[in-house]
């Protein structure tokens, strides 16, 4: 029986019923019930850690945060007490470090201005995405775009992933302790990105296409990384060329995607047997030389037709439509195409084949993420050129390497391929988005955390 009441219990180490025991023992005292909490207003965030505990739904402006404890204590010759209480925190506004670095003067150490001298944005969206895999933006304070990103503190990165690019830097100094010898500056970086993307068209000067196995000084550029990847069309030979070459001998492209046209494939035959010259460099084992015929679409009415090499002779077949560049017909200002025979410059350059661009956006099932950016001076033309770095994700395996790609769950699942043969990205490198409904506290707590 139990020495207080009487009741019947259990034997225990305190001969005293748990109605009793709780009666005569608060293990909770010395923990305060009612604490203050920090809470920003400017990013929603409250200053606090919370370890092990369930949430008990309060008035979303009430200013009260209700949290329910579950504790132990050992008591009275080794019983243990479980005891539930709830702790009452009330929410005082207050500025948290990070948006008070924002608005603060003075604020940040490093500011880093991106420039390319190219009329299309797809380098920044490339650049944006490696920032975003790599974590980069969690200690910038704000990235602007205009025309080009303005980011700070991505310097790192930027020397990292782009070194064929060249930077002036320069530093101010703020303050200083000549007793500890430790100075404080703030530093600006300026970057200039290379002026050249992937599917540009190029003329390299005679004495560097010399330099690089005596090829074709028209070349077409199939990828940009840490260096420049170039293919002649006429006979598949490939030249990386790194940011010292390309500095001491700069080349600029021959056309904007903006003059891109479309041509429909009249007849393509593969050549299987090339002569090669003396000196050649490397040759592309990922690409077929073939000769085509091609007629602009603009032109079905006419009988005039262009025919040129081309390094897509893997892909392209009669009836086909690709992209390319006319430079039968158009003006180039450039100081080393005037140099050159006029038999050395083709009729046409093809770039890439050409699919239906509404069919892979309705199929197009993953996504990507973007920075929280400020925008100015936004041109109307930046969808195309988004859609365009997307395309080139599908075209090619090696940037989408360098790229976290997320399922999209609005689109239903098919297959890796269409009825077209488009590229297209497998599930196996899509990256499942989190997406959190309700807090880990439950149901009660959801309204409230929302």
């Amino acid at each position: 029986l139990c020495c207080d009441c009487g009741v019947p219990i259990s034997p225990n180490p305190a001969n005293i019923c748990v109605a009793c025991l709780r009666s005569k023992v608060d293990i909770s005292q010395g923990i305060p019930k009612q604490v203050s909490i920090s809470f920003c207003k400017q990013c929603q965030r409250y200053v606090v850690r919370l370890v092990d505990a369930s949430f008990v739904w309060t008035e979303p402006h009430s200013k009260r945060l209700k949290v329910k404890l579950t504790i132990q204590k050992e008591v009275m010759n080794g019983a243990i007490l479980q005891q539930v209480f709830v702790v009452d925190y009330v929410v005082q506004p207050q500025m948290c470090g990070d948006c008070h670095r924002v608005e603060a003067k003075d604020f940040w150490k490093a500011v880093v201005q991106v420039r390319q001298k190219t009329l299309h944005k797809k380098t920044f969206y490339y650049l944006e995405q490696l920032i975003l895999k790599y974590g980069m933006h969690q200690n910038t304070l704000r990235i602007k775009e205009i025309h080009d990103y303005t980011s700070k503190d991505l310097c790192l990165l930027l020397w990292l992933t782009f070194s064929l690019n060249r930077y002036k830097a320069s530093q101010r100094l703020i303050s200083q302790d000549i007793h500890s010898n430790t100075y404080n500056y703030k530093s600006t970086f300026s970057v200039e990105i290379v002026p050249i993307c992937k599917d540009n068209v190029v003329c390299l000067s005679s004495k560097l296409a010399q330099s690089l196995g005596n090829m074709n000084q028209i070349c077409v550029c199939i990828r940009v990384t840490s260096v420049i990847h170039l293919i002649d069309p006429n006979t598949l030979q490939v030249a990386d060329i790194d940011g010292n070459t390309f500095w001491s001998h700069p080349f600029n492209s021959l056309c904007h995607p903006r003059q891109l046209e479309e041509f429909i494939v009249m007849d393509c035959s593969i050549v299987r047997d090339l002569k090669r010259s003396a000196g050649a460099g490397m040759i592309s084992k990922k690409h077929t030389l073939g000769e085509v015929w091609v007629q602009k679409t603009s032109e079905m009415n006419t009988d005039k037709q262009y025919f040129c090499r081309t390094h897509l002779g893997h892909l392209l077949n009669p009836g086909d439509l690709v992209l390319g560049f006319d430079l039968a017909n158009c003006n180039l200002n450039d100081e080393h195409v005037n140099k050159m025979k006029s038999d050395r410059i083709p009729d046409v350059v093809l770039i890439k084949k050409s699919y239906d661009r509404t069919k892979r956006q309705r199929r197009r099932n993953w996504k990507l993420k973007e920075l929280a950016k400020e925008r100015e001076n936004m041109d109307a033309d930046n969808e195309r050129q988004y859609q365009d770095f997307l395309e080139d994700l599908e075209e090619d395996e090696a940037i989408r390497k360098n790229v976290n790609i997320y399922r999209d769950s609005t689109i239903p699942v098919e297959s890796d391929t269409d009825d077209e043969g488009a590229p297209r990205i497998s599930l196996a490198e899509m990256l499942e988005d989190l997406h959190i409904s309700q807090d880990a506290t439950g149901e009660e707590g959801e309204s409230m955390m929302t």
